[in-house]
């Protein structure tokens, strides 16, 4: 019987991990690297082992450091939660070779299914050898590993070698493993797959479908169980596929088998051998704890003959510390206040006050609602997430709600475009128009009391902020009967609180401020000086670090000097495990050149500069 459990991750998955082994009464271990010595997976586990080191190659991509992490705990089982080595069978082996409990799938199995060459290969399919013309598109995706990363979309013969390339460089840092592959690209598919569970005696379940069409760089935004509008004979052929590919390679434990559906026809893509991120939708359609699952099939426990009944619907979306309206550029910083409305289900690897820093994936949280239909279950999941506390960095949050609300989703009629076609009235900025206003009259809450009153008018105050990209002024006036603004009614302000009455209507704005970082409600301001740094101004064609990150390569042959078009790519940025490409913004000469492979920089870095022709 397994009484204590290493959990070979971090974040999240590791948070959630270990809140199952208390309620079953098995102690914890986790690991952290130097980057999370502070995180919240390090807190609430009973105790916690370091890997030297920052870079995930160096700490939880370490395999043998890892083994060494259990012994010395004292843990009897290994975990792996899902990313990092997850489907890494010469890991699994270690952990067996330790004398440990590997909860997870046989080595063999990972070894059969989690490189997608393979698997292809297993399912009487092959990639791509050789690509023409007539292929196009194709998707270049890395063999080990998933979460998007490592894959590109091709539609040009000559995008291809830089593709392989970007690809594969992505994919080793991700998962210590550059291999990648060439496969056709089913143009607007849904995203269905099928969670599967399987014990030491035979008995394999197939735990319904999940649709995961909603993604941005082909990592999912947004889940579901059951996946909607399936004919019952195409659901029966997932379910028997999953199970045949389960089977194949006498699988144990909880896998899932991913498809692209386009009209009533299944395209198998992969099996991935371990739990999913989404997996909680389909805990809470069919009742049941996955990771409690597991444990018992790694312990030797048998299933039951069948799985339990399915019960309503479930949908869960991902919170990520993101800017999708600026390329899903990926943000840092601390976040300082995070609270969601009971009755959702919250999993997440950060509390207030943590700092979400460049080494790991922006993913900050996973909100799940359960409710007896579909549309409830949506309503509920976007209501959650609109009232929301959430004070810190950019977030996808409101991406999230107006994708839940839109016609599209809510019609059951998505696909994997969805945020090719909508990307940018999703994004559209609508902040509260009066955030700026309610923000200034908290800033100024109590500074009537001092100095005398006089007979004349006072002069208006004015406030600048930033909002949504945009700068606003707003103006108010101490007056004996308390603060007034301009058309808007001041009911009542103090520093956390402003009341404001708009023709007739009450409003109430929750403020909080944290230096210049100001949150009124559900919008983010940031508060400008009254009198800008004139030395704060960077020329013309200035390329700016987006994001805190590393200098990973500078295109080929480029020099101070070097001619350049608009859109061409000039450099590559890495943070939160994910490349990010910095182009050139118009056609013309680059005038400075800041960048070398292996540098770090912080965000609003100059980077370099292209002089228009």
């Amino acid at each position: 019987m397994i009484t204590s459990v290493l959990v070979a991750n971090r974040g999240e998955i590791a948070c959630r991990v270990f809140r199952t082994c208390r309620e079953s009464g098995i102690r914890t271990v986790a690991v952290y690297s130097d980057a999370d010595a502070n995180a919240l997976h390090t807190r609430v586990a009973d105790t916690a082992v370091r890997l030297p080191g920052s870079a995930p190659a160096d700490t939880y991509l370490d395999g043998g450091l890892i083994v060494k992490a259990a012994v010395a705990s004292g843990a009897d089982a290994v975990h792996p939660g899902y990313g990092f080595l997850s489907e890494n069978a010469d890991f699994a082996r270690a952990v067996l070779d330790a004398g440990l409990v590997w909860v997870g799938p046989p080595p063999e199995a990972i070894e059969a299914m989690a490189s997608k060459t393979r698997a292809k290969e297993l399912m009487g399919l092959a990639p791509l050898e050789e690509v023409t013309e007539a292929d196009l598109p194709v998707l270049v995706k890395a063999a080990a590993g998933g979460g998007g990363r490592g894959m590109r979309i091709v539609r040009r013969l000559e995008d291809l070698s830089a593709a392989l390339e970007s690809a594969r460089s992505e994919a080793a840092s991700a998962f210590g493993d550059g291999e990648v592959f060439v496969e056709p690209y089913v143009e607007n598919g849904r995203h269905v797959e099928v969670q599967i569970l399987a014990d030491t005696h035979g008995t394999v379940w197939a735990l319904g479908t999940r649709d995961c069409s909603l993604q941005r760089r082909h990592q999912k935004v947004i889940e579901e169980a059951p996946a909607p509008g399936l004919s019952e004979q195409l659901t029966d052929e997932l379910h028997a596929l999953a199970v045949r590919a389960a089977r194949a390679v006498d699988y144990v434990g909880a896998g899932t088998v991913e498809f692209l559906v386009a009209g009533d026809k299944a395209h198998f893509l992969e099996m991935n051998t371990r739990l999913q991120v989404e997996h909680p939708v389909t805990e809470a359609v069919f009742g049941l704890d996955l990771v409690a699952e597991q444990l018992r099939v790694a312990e030797g426990h048998p299933l039951a003959d069948g799985p339990p009944r399915a019960c309503g619907h479930a949908v869960e979306a991902r919170l990520y510390a993101e800017d999708p309206a600026r390329d899903w550029a990926p943000q840092t910083g601390t976040l300082h206040r995070f609270a969601v409305p009971e009755g959702v289900r919250l999993d997440t690897g950060f509390t207030d006050g943590d700092d979400i820093g460049v080494h790991y994936d922006p993913m900050l949280a996973k909100l799940v609602a359960h409710a007896p239909t579909r549309a409830e279950a949506v309503r509920k999941l976007a209501g959650a997430l609109e009232r929301a506390t959430l004070h810190g960095p950019v977030t996808n949050r409101h991406l999230l709600v107006r994708s839940l609300r839109h016609e599209e989703f809510t019609s059951a009629r998505m696909d994997t475009g969805f945020y090719d076609r909508h990307l940018t009235d999703l994004t559209e900025p609508s902040p509260d128009p009066h955030a700026a206003l309610a923000a200034a009259l908290a800033d100024a809450h109590g500074r009537s009391r001092f100095g005398g009153w006089r007979n004349v008018p006072s002069q208006p105050q004015t406030k600048r902020y930033k909002v949504a990209g945009e700068e606003i002024e707003v103006h108010y006036r101490h007056t004996r009967a308390g603060l007034e603004a301009d058309g808007v009614r001041v009911v009542h302000a103090d520093a956390s609180l402003v009341v404001l009455e708009v023709d007739g209507v009450r409003r109430n704005f929750e403020v909080a401020r944290y230096g210049d970082e100001i949150h009124v409600n559900t919008t983010r301001l940031a508060a400008l000086p009254r009198f800008p740094d004139p030395t704060a101004q960077h020329a013309p064609g200035s390329l700016l670090a987006p994001m805190p990150g590393t200098v990973v390569r500078v295109a080929e042959g480029l020099t101070e000097g070097s001619t350049v078009a608009a859109g061409q790519p000039l450099l590559w940025l890495e943070a939160m495990k994910m490349e990010h490409k910095i182009t050139a913004p118009a056609t013309g000469t680059l005038s400075a050149l800041n960048a070398v492979p292996g540098q770090q920089v912080a965000v609003g870095s100059l980077l370099a500069v292209v002089q228009e022709t």
